[in-house]
């Protein structure tokens, strides 16, 4: 498994849960993914730290508590940035918010929390030591992110001067989807809300896991107490299902058609 020792200005980097149930989250992704837990001290109090292979694996993905009982559970897409303030400042003058002001993450970074002109949340990181998720594109590991929001050609102006990222039309299904790139190089997606959420979901980012066998962690996932919103769906991309875990957090699993990711995500 090839890990990740840097990712690029622009591109995701991290996936953060936060959980009203520590415990309970705990239970459901390890049963779900095969993943490792282990607990450390930040600026924030107790994180939790998703691996694969125990205490010395790679880190998939974080963790922490709600921060208040009005807070939902939800996961935050974190994209890498090599200057926050100046990122911030572009976010603040196409019409987002700074949620969050930068904050050092002991030493393992800084960190900022956004939200942009539909209120859809994002975070920003900057590594010291830290550099995000150390394995993706592989199996029980992050492998794609995506909004769902109203206004497609905001969220195109907006993330496109945010991150720099160019906007592709893709044909894998009705209605349009857009395929944000980095030069030749796939980073994040973009479809209308109404296409996989009922009405009233507001607009968010969710991560998607590779996982082996979509249809059978779909089902698992039910038994464990998700709700199951995309049934396993075949896609060009390969077959998917998009879902709230018991708490309420909503991600999507894919099973590639392809093992070759780069392949993929490097395509015209």
């Amino acid at each position: 498994m090839p890990e990740v020792t840097a990712h690029a200005p622009g591109f995701p980097s991290w996936a953060e849960l936060s959980s009203p149930d520590v415990a309970a989250s705990n239970a459901f992704y390890c049963e779900l993914f095969g993943w490792y837990v282990y607990t450390m001290e930040n600026v924030f109090g107790d994180y939790h730290v998703f691996t694969l292979g125990g205490v010395e694996g790679p880190a998939v993905a974080g963790m922490q508590p709600l921060v208040d009982d009005s807070a939902k559970p939800s996961w935050t897409c974190y994209f890498r940035s090599d200057d926050i303030p100046a990122t911030l400042d572009t976010v603040r003058a196409m019409g987002g918010r700074e949620l969050l002001e930068p904050t050092d993450v002991n030493n393992l970074g800084r960190m900022a929390l956004c939200g942009d002109p539909e209120g859809a949340d994002f975070a920003l990181w900057e590594p010291y030591d830290f550099p995000g998720a150390e394995v993706v594109d592989e199996p029980s590991a992050m492998c794609w992110v995506e909004l769902a929001t109203h206004d497609i050609d905001g969220a195109r102006r907006f993330y496109n001067a945010v991150f720099g990222w160019r906007s592709v039309d893709r044909s894998y299904y009705e209605p349009a989807y857009t395929n944000w790139k980095i030069g030749d190089w796939s980073v994040a997606g973009m479809l209308p809300l109404e296409s996989w959420w009922p009405v009233g979901f507001p607009p968010h980012w969710i991560p998607y896991f590779w996982v082996l066998d979509c249809d059978a962690t779909a089902a698992r996932a039910a038994e464990l107490g998700a709700v199951v919103h995309v049934p396993p769906t075949d896609i060009k991309p390969g077959r998917l299902s998009v879902l709230t875990d018991p708490a309420g957090a909503r991600l999507a699993v894919l099973t590639p058609a392809v093992d070759d990711r780069a392949a993929v995500r490097s395509r015209p």
